[in-house]
């Protein structure tokens, strides 16, 4: 069976983790398989989108402790894949075209780690969302002691990372990280919703925009904003700014002005 299942539906490439026996539990297949996608969408100049599900019960319940345990009997530290997993999500989070993670069941660990190197979350309200390491002795290697604070607040990311506790969806409603929050009936109308609002805006302005918040992401001030700058100077002529300006700003021809 195919670890990574691809659709595209016009500008919005759809890509399901199809481990359900595993709830979608990483492993080198599957990261194989992500990362070269990954690499085929930046490609594309038809896809503007990238949105990333899981097939069955979850979204994803983690790394596969099964793979764990088979590299650690010969031998080998599961850190070698967890860093393949760490710059697969890297590049998730520095693409200069915009990702989707859409949420249901469980996302845990690895899981959450996917969802939060993604751009916007949508979820189903009966979705749990957790770290959880610390309930299996581990601790994060993709991603979560990094990006769960400026996701959720120090507070939060605090409780979840060192108690390893899972919370429902509607918890984390007022931290500004899940897009939208709906009954599960509704989370694939509302993904498409959400995939194609942002489609609309696909252009080199976007992409520019989209590198340079993962370029300038917790970097001194002053050299953020001085990447700003540079970033706008580079996309003024890459799209074609002045030309848009200009139309904006030509008064609509009327019927009387024809005559």
């Amino acid at each position: 069976m195919e670890p990574l299942l691809v659709e595209q539906h016009g500008p919005v490439r759809r890509l399901l983790l199809n481990r359900p026996e595993r709830r979608n539990a990483l492993d080198i297949t599957l990261i194989e398989a992500l990362d070269k996608q990954i690499t085929s969408a930046e490609a594309d100049p038809e896809t503007a989108v990238i949105a990333v599900a899981g097939n069955g019960r979850s979204f994803c319940a983690g790394g596969d402790f099964h793979q764990f345990l088979e590299l650690h009997d010969r031998g080998d530290n599961p850190v070698d894949f967890l860093a393949d997993v760490s710059a697969c999500f890297t590049r998730i989070a520095a693409s200069p075209k915009p990702w989707v993670a859409v949420l249901h069941g469980h996302a845990v660990a690895g899981g959450l780690e996917l969802a939060l190197a993604c751009d916007v979350v949508v979820a189903a309200d009966t979705t749990l969302i957790g770290d959880g390491h610390l309930q299996r002795r581990l601790v994060p290697a993709g991603g979560s002691s990094v990006r769960l604070p400026q996701a959720v607040g120090r507070g939060l990311s605090r409780w979840l990372l060192l108690t390893g506790e899972l919370l429902p969806a509607t918890a984390f409603e007022n931290t500004g990280w899940i897009h939208a929050i709906v009954p599960e009936a509704d989370l694939g109308a509302t993904a498409t919703r959400v995939c194609h609002q942002l489609a609309d805006r696909h252009s080199p302005a976007q992409q520019h925009l989209k590198t340079l918040l993962h370029r300038i992401d917790g970097i001194d001030p002053e050299q953020a904003l001085r990447e700003e700058l540079a970033t706008f100077a580079d996309n003024w002529s890459a799209s074609s700014v002045a030309d848009a300006l200009r139309t904006f700003l030509t008064p609509p021809t009327t019927k009387a002005d024809s005559k």
